[in-house]
């Protein structure tokens, strides 16, 4: 039996505690894996959420922008301030 290093598309089960660090996902989940996050949080009540994408090349920053601006439950958003991460993470509020 051969063994791969590859890693199965298994659900990870991640604490919905408003803050989402996109550094050990895919770029092939954020697709569901924002929209479903943002709407547990805002089932907790969480109205602001940090999502961390990284600095990088800005790629799954854009990703992650292209996805808020499509969500209807994301009243806005905006890059994070040098004290939570700058532009290296996404203040998330989400509508009542």
């Amino acid at each position: 039996m051969e063994e791969t290093d590859d890693a199965e598309d298994f659900p990870v089960a991640i604490e919905i505690d408003g803050e989402l660090d996109l550094h050990t996902f895919s770029p092939k989940d954020l697709k569901t894996l924002i929209p479903d996050y943002l709407e547990e949080c805002r089932k907790k009540g969480i109205r602001e959420v940090r999502i961390i994408h990284g600095k990088g090349k800005g790629t799954l920053r854009r990703s992650v922008h292209s996805l808020l601006e499509a969500s209807p439950i994301v009243r806005r958003f905006q890059l994070a301030g040098s004290d939570s991460g700058s532009w290296g993470a996404t203040i998330v509020i989400l509508a009542d």
